[in-house]
């Protein structure tokens, strides 16, 4: 399916048949880092895929589908996605680029907020994370990794009414409609939870809506996405011993048309506002207003190369600015060419790619990746990569002071190179297993650092950072669609670049992680959910959480319970930034469908 384009379709999610348990490693899927969709076996890349349609009753949000990857890093400074940002192999999450249906989603204010996707959780099929660098095909932003958020394309027209609440004067509702038929179909969707908070100054109110409209024509499918978000929260100690308040909306509006599934055309704009007080009683001391706005253009093309496999070329251009009572007036644009091969002989399997994009005032960065896998007895498969990958400074990194903050005008670009090779093993077809080792090389990591707690902190180029790790995963499909997935991620990486300074954002990873979590089936229609992970972040004491749901998964009426943080650990994903203790949310769907 290529509802983006060759290059940017890979990122659709797979069907929940291979959502977990990679049962068959010969049935062709989109995967993350591939140029199109390609069987199991042959993607040389290290990535996971989530399909959360099936499981959208144990989910509050599209972070807790991202958890299940123990290399992925969610950083909240609340719950129900405030102030989220994902990042991937201790990269930070200014590193991590998040696309919606192939488009870009980061915000060229702070990088801050990359999980802000204005889409309803209903109405998203999956989720597919990339490890390590994906700049050639994707760009600047990805030298961490990519996440891709795909929307949801019905088979059977439906209904769906959503309503609860819980702990923490917590309360949600949400309505997903759709109307589908073998060439188009519509989505229309809408969702709002609100708190009280869990603590003074930690209320918040999330909506989000959306509205997809697909059809396909003789020359192929088009696809128009219009989705807007308001997200308003209490901030208090977000950024230092103040009572905040913050309030974000998010516009986004992308169209897409397939020509004959050799061409694609693509646009979309973007627009983003954040609206920042300091002290929340009295808001004229100290306010940020910021408004970033972007837009961005592809056009992708197929060429067959006989037997010998596919290259794929594209071109693409971005351009952003920003309005801001505190950072100014900015603007800047890329322009990209890009292409990628992917060979095939007997087993083995090679991609070379390179991208040149052309920065504002003309500087050119190359961005060049390989990869390659080889079967070994249609059991194991050997894969390798390598990839550099790159990121402009956000233009908080470049104008923005404020009383605990000192920009940096002159920051040069992030770059870096990521290498990984590994085993995947697939002794049946209900279970893979896979290991992997990675290391990353990056120059002029950007961080904001100060010599104690009494200074300010200040942004500035690290002169080098070296990352190495190691992620293991098991994935098993048990009796029927049951499934367990157990993984854990190690990561390493020397300090001595901060010559006795404290880091802000780039030492602040997991040092390790393990998670292991299983869906399971009590009878033939109530679904569970347990899902328990440790984490132990740099400096930092180990903790562990348990979470815990279960939902009736058929019929018109679907009760469901989700449970989270039931140890009620105390714990920061954000140094020095508590999360909510134990919680329990409970409520009622209503689902009506019609083939």
């Amino acid at each position: 399916m290529r509802r983006v384009g060759s290059l940017v379709s890979t990122f659709v999610a797979a069907v929940s048949s291979v959502a977990y348990a990679q049962q068959n490693i010969q049935q062709t899927v989109t995967v993350v880092g591939e140029a199109e969709p390609v069987a199991l076996g042959q993607t040389a890349r290290s990535v996971q895929v989530v399909d959360t349609q099936p499981m959208s009753l144990s989910l509050q949000e599209i972070a807790d589908g991202l958890r299940s990857d123990a290399s992925v890093d969610i950083q909240q400074r609340g719950a129900m996605g405030v102030q989220s940002d994902v990042s991937i192999r201790g990269g930070t999450f200014e590193q991590t680029l998040v696309l919606l249906n192939g488009f870009r989603i980061n915000d060229a204010q702070a990088s801050h907020f990359n999980l802000d996707v204005p889409v309803p959780q209903q109405a998203v099929a999956g989720l597919a994370v990339l490890h390590g660098s994906g700049s050639t095909l994707y760009g600047a932003d990805a030298l961490a990794g990519v996440v891709h958020v795909s929307t949801w394309k019905p088979q059977e027209s439906s209904l769906r009414l959503r309503a609860g609440g819980g702990s923490f004067g917590s309360n949600e509702q949400a309505v997903t409609g759709a109307l589908a038929n073998q060439m188009r179909s519509l989505v229309v969707a809408g969702e709002r939870d609100f708190s009280t908070g869990f603590i003074p100054g930690r209320d918040y109110r999330s909506e989000s809506a959306s509205a997809e409209g697909r059809t396909t024509s003789s020359l192929g499918e088009s696809d128009l996405l219009l989705a807007g978000s308001d997200r308003s929260f209490g901030a208090n100690q977000f950024y230092g011993n103040y009572n905040s308040w913050e309030r974000t909306k998010g516009w986004f509006l992308g169209f897409t048309q397939a020509f004959r599934e050799k061409t694609t055309a693509a646009v979309a704009y973007r627009r983003h506002a954040d609206n920042y007080i300091l002290i929340r009683t009295n808001p004229a001391y100290y306010a940020n207003n910021h408004v970033d706005a972007s837009w961005q253009g592809a056009l992708r093309q197929t060429v067959t190369l006989g037997h010998a496999g596919k290259l794929f070329v594209g071109a693409e251009e971005n351009t952003d600015s920003i309005h801001s009572n505190s950072l100014g007036q900015h603007g800047r644009n890329r322009t990209s060419l890009y292409g990628d091969a992917d060979l095939h002989r007997g087993a083995a399997n090679f991609s070379i790619g390179l991208r040149a994009e052309i920065l504002s005032g003309g500087r050119v960065v190359s961005a060049p990746s390989f990869a390659a896998s080889l079967m070994v007895h249609k059991v194991w498969k050997l894969r390798s990569s390598a990839g550099y990958g790159f990121r402009l400074p956000t233009y908080t990194n470049l104008y923005y002071n404020d009383p605990t903050t000192i920009s940096n005008p002159s920051l040069k670009p992030e770059t870096a190179w990521n290498f990984d090779g590994g085993v995947d093993w697939y002794p049946s077809t209900r279970v893979a297993a896979s290991v992997t080792g990675f290391y990353a090389r990056q120059e002029n990591a950007i961080d904001y650092v100060r010599p104690s707690t009494t200074a300010k902190w200040q942004a500035k180029n690290l002169a080098e950072v070296r990352l190495t790790g190691v992620e293991t995963s098991v994935q098993m499909r048990l009796q029927g669609d049951q499934q367990l997935r157990v993984n854990w991620t190690a990561i390493f990486g020397s300090q001595d670049v901060l010559q006795g300074q404290q880091s802000q954002l780039v030492f602040q990873f997991p040092t390790n992680r393990a998670r292991a979590e299983a869906w399971l089936h009590a009878g033939s229609q109530v679904a569970l959910r347990p899902a328990f992970s440790v984490t132990q972040r740099v400096g930092q004491t180990p903790y562990s959480t348990l979470d815990f749901a279960v939902s009736r998964d058929r019929g018109v009426l679907r009760p469901y319970v989700q449970g989270t943080n039931l140890y009620n650990t105390g714990y920061a994903e954000i140094q020095s930034i508590r999360m909510p203790g134990r919680g329990i949310l409970a409520g009622i769907q209503i689902e009506l469908s019609h083939r």
